[in-house]
């Protein structure tokens, strides 16, 4: 059945090239959004074992063969590093036809460059996820390749949708949103263990100080997105003159807060574009200097 003629509320089989920890992200939230069955998941990698984590989701398929999974399942998702790209390309393109639909979950690297090594005419959609996917709260970005129709992105809309929420881009945009979606957990989970350590220094014990961190980052933004206020106005409602909170706000922006975190979602940006030139995982001297 050719991607262009399902929906995410009745998907066929679904493969996974890559067993990482995004895939076992995106398996468990697909699994609870019930828009794929664990017996119609099949999933590869390049080991046995690596393969075969994936089955404490109850998934039933796992194989070393990528190629199998592309004989099998017409919806493919290259959980793979930029580096792999290349090796995973050249083992399904022999089976691939117009009726597969291609998802790269893989930074950096650009659906022309992925197009060149499929066969002509073949449906490629770049995505980038974050791992909340697996808990269905995650944000995910994509961008349309040269051949696919609206019915594969409404589809791909659909599968994003039911794991978080998701977002249609302009391909040059997908570096800037993996530097801020993509690694945007990492920076939450960075600032959540902060603000628990400054708790457990003031006397409050880690694990109970991480559940405050935590619930206070999600009414944080559940205040930003139900009501649509500004989050520096948010800010500026509970700095009241000459008390706690502005005195807090005066000792972030000494330390720099505001540009650690633009520094970091540029310097992210900056990776995923170099990225999809490095081989074989190695890293060049010129990464991140500029």
């Amino acid at each position: 059945m050719a991607a262009a003629n399902v929906t995410a509320k009745a998907l066929p089989s679904v493969g996974f090239l890559g067993a990482g920890h995004i895939a076992h992200a995106m398996i468990r939230g697909f699994l609870r959004a019930g828009i794929v069955s664990s017996e119609n998941l099949v999933v590869s990698s390049r080991t046995r074992q690596s393969a075969d984590s994936v089955k404490v989701h109850g998934v039933q398929h796992s194989t070393t063969s990528n190629r199998e999974v592309a004989e099998r399942c017409k919806i493919l998702l290259a959980a793979v590093k930029p580096h792999s790209m290349s090796s995973v390309l050249k083992d399904i393109s022999p089976v691939l036809t117009k009726d597969h639909l291609f998802i790269s979950l893989a930074a950096g690297v650009t659906s022309k460059k992925i197009e060149r090594h499929l066969p002509g005419g073949s449906k490629v959609i770049r995505c980038m996820p974050n791992t909340p996917v697996s808990v269905r709260n995650g944000v995910s970005i994509f961008s349309a390749g040269s051949h696919v129709q609206a019915e594969d992105m409404r589809l791909v809309s659909e599968m994003l949708d039911s794991v978080g929420i998701s977002f249609e881009v302009e391909e040059y945009n997908m570096d800037i949103m993996t530097g801020l979606s993509g690694c945007g957990p990492t920076y939450m989970y960075m600032t959540m263990d902060a603000l628990a350590d400054g708790g457990v220094y003031a006397g409050i014990p880690k694990k109970m100080a991480i559940q405050i961190a935590a619930h206070t980052m999600i009414g944080a933004a559940k205040m930003v997105l139900e009501n649509g206020d500004h989050p520096v106005e948010l800010k500026d409602d509970v700095c009241s003159p000459a008390g706690t909170s502005i005195q807090a706000v005066r000792v972030m922006e000494k330390a720099g807060y505001r540009g650690i975190l633009m520094e970091a979602v540029h310097a992210a940006c900056r990776r995923a574009a170099q990225l999809a030139d490095l081989k074989n995982g190695e890293d060049t001297d010129k990464a991140i200097k500029q």
